[in-house]
């Protein structure tokens, strides 16, 4: 007998994704990420961006109390960093991983872009709640991103 959830889970894994890590600097403790596909822009006029986090991450608390996000769109040499903040209780955004957004969430140094954004809006769906930030400073570099589907990691194509 099939598991509907985990069959349903299984085609998400078909669509292929970009690989994010999100992170943000909650009112008490470090900074702290986690790995993200369901990173994607909203709008231009204003520059808004969104991802959503599931309510039961490890994490959620954090994100819950921030006012502000960084997202750091990773290089396809940087599996080992997606891994680390995919890793329950990895949690932790260490200083030599990044470098620190005006919004004073980190970034992944070495990423191929980075958006640090102020959130706007909470929407609630379902398991998860999704957080739409507007956009106060963004960064793009030359290179090829990192790219996940059907549990497997991909070098995306050079982007200049």
């Amino acid at each position: 007998m099939n598991d509907p959830f985990l069959d349903l889970k299984a085609a998400f894994s078909r669509y292929p994704t970009g690989v994010t890590v999100v992170s943000c600097l909650p009112a008490k403790g470090g900074p702290v990420a986690i790995t993200v596909n369901s990173f994607t822009s909203v709008s231009l006029d204003p520059s808004l961006v969104l991802w959503c986090i599931e309510r039961r991450a490890s994490v959620f608390e954090a994100f819950a109390e921030s006012e502000a996000y960084a997202v750091s769109v990773l290089a396809a040499d940087q599996q080992s960093i997606s891994n680390q903040f995919a890793t329950p209780g990895r949690h932790s955004f260490p200083a030599e991983t990044g470098e620190v957004a005006i919004t004073g969430c980190p970034l992944v140094r070495g990423r191929v872009a980075g958006f640090d954004t102020k959130i706007v809006t909470r929407h609630e769906a379902g398991d998860h709640v999704i957080l739409i930030g507007e956009v106060v400073h963004f960064d793009s570099r030359e290179g090829a991103p990192l790219v996940y589907a059907g549990r497997h990691y991909f070098s995306g194509p050079v982007i200049s």
